[in-house]
C-alpha cells in the first residue's frame, strides 16, 4: 500500500511535557529572531509564537551566557502563565549545550560542528584507522552531554544542515544527502549505545531536492539499524512571502505525504509567529487524509524512491515529454494575463474562443482543427476525434489502465490526470506507475483544482500535492486551477513557483534567505526585500541573503552570489561559496553586490 497515507511509527520523545512521535499530533514550532540576551524581548516573542499555536520555541545560544539567558526567559514566561517548552539552538560550543541542558526542555546540536571544527571546504584524507579514531573522539565528546541531558530530562535534536557538514564528512562522502545521513548516524549510534532515546532528527537544506532525498535516506538507514526516532522537517532558508510558503510546502508536504514527519517548521524570512499558521495549514491538510479509501498499486520497474529519475516518455507535439521542461496550463483567457511576467504554455478555452497568438486546449465539441488549438477529450470521445498531431486525453486518476492499452506506442497523446479522492498525490502517482508498468509512455499532466479563496491555503495545498508528484519526477506538466482565487495572475505564478521549488523549471531569480535568529547581523526582512528589488530581474541567478556566518556559505553553496552578515552593520559578499569582499558597511553592500555581479558579466539590465 505504498501510495496510501499512514504515519511512520516512531518512539515517543518527551519535550518538556509535550510529547512527539507517531502516537501524537504532528507538532509545530518556530524560532525567535530576537537577541537571546534581551530577556524581555525574547520572552515577548516566545509568547507571541506560543499564542499563534506553536508547540515548541527554539532560541539561539551562541555561548554559555545566552544558554543561561534562556533559563531567565523561561522564568519570565512561566510567571506569565506561558509554559511552552524552550529549545536551545547550539553551534560550535559544546559548553553552551551543557549549560542549556540544565535550563531548557530541549537542546539542538549540529553534528557538523559540535565536535568537528567549523568547515572550511578543505579536502582531508584519512586512513580507515584514522577515521575510526575520529569516531572514538566523537563518542568521548558526546558522553558528558548525554549524561547531562539524562540527568535533567532534556530532549535532544540532532540537526544536520546541508550547509554545515564538516570537512571530515564532506571529504569522505561529499557534500551530498548521503553525507548528511552519515553525519547524523555517527552521533545517533552513540545515543543508542548509551540508551538515551529522547532524540529527534532533522535533515535540512535550502535545496528541496537534497532535503527530501536526505530524509528518505535517513529513514532507510535508521530502519536498517532498528532505529525509529521522530523526524523534524523543514526547508532551511526557504525565503520570504509566497516563495517561502510554496518552497516549504513542496518539500515538507512531499515527505508528509509519505507518512514522514513528527514536527515541522516553516522557515520564513518574516516575523516567526507568521510561520505558525502556515505550518498548521500544512499539517491539517496532510493529516486529514488519514483513513482515506485505499489506493492499490506498486512502483514501476526500475523506479528508485530515494532519488527518482525523470519518467521516460515520448515527445508529443515537439513540446511536451521527453527531456522538454515541464509545461504549465492555465484555465484563463490570455487577456486576463495581459502584462503578467509569467505566461502559461497553454491556455484552456472552455468556450472554444481562441486567437492566433497563443496555444489553446479546447473541448472536443469546440475544436475545428485550428493550427494552434488542440482537443481535450474524454475517454468516450476518443474514437470520434479526427486525427490531430497533439491531443489531450483527460482521465480520472482511478481509471483502470487496462482500458488504455490502445495508447501503447502512440506519439500524439498527452494524458491529463485528475484526482478523485482525498489523497491527491497518492492517486496520481499510483496511476502514473501503472501506466509505466503497462508500457504506456505518453506524457502526463496533473490537473488539480482547489476551491480555496485564501492565497495561503492555495499555496500550501497546491505546493504539497503537486510538489510530491514533481519531486518524484512523475509529471511532464501541471494544470493548477483555483476558480475562487482573487487573481488569475497569482495562480499562474504559483504554478511556476512550484516547478522552481522542485528544481524542474526556473522562471525567476531564486532567493535563498534565512528566517533570522538571535545571530542575525542586520534587519533581515528589510534587507531581503531590498536585495529582491535590486536583482529580481536576474532570472538566471540564485542569490543568498544570510543573517550570519553559521550556515551561510554552506546553505547558499549552490547560489551564484551571497550577501552574509559578518558583524553588526557589516556585510561580506560571496561568489559561489568563496568570500570575495569582507566587512563592507551595510549601507554600501547592495551597491557592491550589484557591482560584483557586473564584474562577473552576470548583470542584465531590467
Amino acid at each position: 500500500m505504498i501510495f496510501n497515507y499512514k504515519r511512520r511509527p516512531t518512539v515517543n520523545v518527551n519535550v518538556g511535557g509535550i510529547e512527539m512521535g507517531s502516537e501524537w499530533p504532528v507538532r509545530v514550532q518556530s524560532m525567535t529572531n530576537t537577541a537571546t540576551d534581551d530577556i524581555q524581548a525574547s520572552a515577548a516573542q516566545c509568547q507571541r509564537i506560543a499564542y499563534a499555536g506553536a508547540d515548541y520555541v527554539r532560541l539561539t545560544a551562541q555561548g554559555v551566557k545566552q544558554a543561561l539567558s534562556i533559563g531567565e526567559i523561561a522564568e519570565v514566561l512561566r510567571a506569565q502563565g506561558c509554559n511552552i517548552p524552550l529549545i536551545a539552538d547550539i553551534h560550535f560550543k559544546p559548553q553552551a549545550a551543557m549549560a542549556a541542558a540544565e535550563v531548557c526542555e530541549g537542546v539542538r546540536i549540529n553534528p557538523g560542528n559540535f565536535v568537528d571544527p567549523a568547515r572550511s571546504f578543505k579536502r582531508l584524507e584519512y586512513t580507515d584507522d584514522e577515521y575510526s579514531a575520529e569516531l572514538a573522539r566523537i563518542r568521548e565528546s558526546l558522553l558528558p552531554f548525554i549524561n547531562k541531558c539524562r540527568e535533567h530530562h532534556t530532549a535532544v535534536r540532532l540537526g544536520v544542515n546541508h550547509g554545515s557538514l564538516s570537512d571530515r564528512i564532506m571529504s569522505r562522502y561529499g557534500n551530498t544527502a548521503q553525507g548528511m545521513v552519515e553525519s547524523v548516524m555517527e552521533f545517533l549510534r552513540v545515543f543508542v549505545e548509551q540508551n538515551f532515546l529522547d532524540v529527534v532528527i532533522s535533515m535540512k537544506a535550502s535545496n528541496v531536492v537534497v532535503m527530501v532525498e536526505a530524509v528518505r535516506r535517513l529513514v532507510v538507514a535508521m530502519d536498517r539499524e532498528d532505529m525509529h526516532f521522530p523526524l523534524h522537517l523543514g526547508v532551511t532558508e526557504a525565503g520570504f512571502g509566497e516563495d517561502g510558503r510554496i518552497k516549504s510546502a513542496v518539500g515538507i508536504g512531499a515527505l508528509m505525504a509519505e507518512g514522514l514527519g513528527d514536527t515541522i517548521r516553516v522557515s520564513l524570512s518574516e516575523d516567526p509567529e507568521l510561520e505558525i499558521p502556515v505550518a498548521r495549514k500544512l499539517v491539517d491538510y496532510i493529516t486529514q487524509r488519514e483513513g482515506h479509501d485505499p489506493i492499490e498499486g506498486q512502483y514501476a520497474d526500475g523506479y528508485d524512491p530515494l532519488c527518482p529519475r525523470r519518467r521516460e516518455t515520448v515527445v508529443v507535439g515537439d513540446c511536451i515529454g521527453g527531456d522538454r521542461q515541464p509545461v504549465v496550463i492555465a484555465s484563463y483567457r490570455p487577456d486576463e494575463l495581459n502584462g503578467a511576467e509569467l505566461q502559461p504554455d497553454f491556455y484552456y478555452s472552455a468556450d472554444g474562443l481562441i486567437d492566433g497568438m497563443h496555444r489553446f486546449l479546447v473541448p472536443m465539441a469546440s475544436w475545428r482543427g485550428e493550427r494552434n488549438a488542440f482537443p481535450l477529450l474524454t475517454l468516450g470521445e476518443w474514437e470520434r476525434c479526427p486525427e490531430a498531431r497533439l491531443r489531450f486525453l483527460q482521465l480520472p486518476a482511478t481509471t483502470p489502465v487496462n482500458r488504455l492499452e490502445f495508447l501503447r506506442g502512440r506519439t500524439d497523446t498527452v494524458l491529463v490526470i485528475t484526482p478523485v479522492g482525498k489523497n491527491i498525490p497518492g492517486e496520481e502517482q499510483a496511476m502514473i506507475h501503472a501506466l509505466d508498468r503497462a508500457g504506456i509512455n505518453c506524457p502526463v499532466i496533473v490537473r488539480n483544482n482547489y476551491a480555496d479563496s485564501s492565497n495561503e491555503w492555495l499555496q500550501v495545498k497546491a505546493g504539497a500535492d503537486l510538489g510530491a508528484v514533481l519531486l518524484n519526477k512523475r509529471a511532464d506538466g501541471i494544470w493548477l486551477e483555483a476558480p475562487n482565487s482573487h487573481s488569475v495572475v497569482e495562480v499562474v505564478r504559483y504554478a511556476f513557483a512550484i516547478l522552481q521549488a522542485a528544481r524542474l523549471r526556473t522562471s525567476k531569480t531564486e532567493f535563498i534567505s534565512c528566517p533570522g535568529c538571535g545571530r542575525t547581523m542586520f534587519d533581515l526582512q528589510t534587507t531581503v526585500q531590498r536585495v529582491q528589488q535590486a536583482t529580481s530581474h536576474l532570472t538566471h541567478l540564485k542569490i543568498g541573503v544570510m543573517g550570519c556566518i553559521v550556515n551561510g556559505p554552506g546553505e547558499m553553496a549552490d547560489a551564484d552570489y551571497g550577501y552574509v552578515g559578518a558583524a553588526a552593520g557589516r556585510i561580506s559578499l560571496y561568489k559561489g561559496k568563496q568570500c570575495v569582499e569582507m566587512n563592507i558597511p551595510e549601507q554600501d553592500a547592495i551597491d557592491r553586490l550589484i557591482a560584483l555581479i557586473k564584474e562577473n558579466n552576470d548583470w542584465r539590465e531590467p
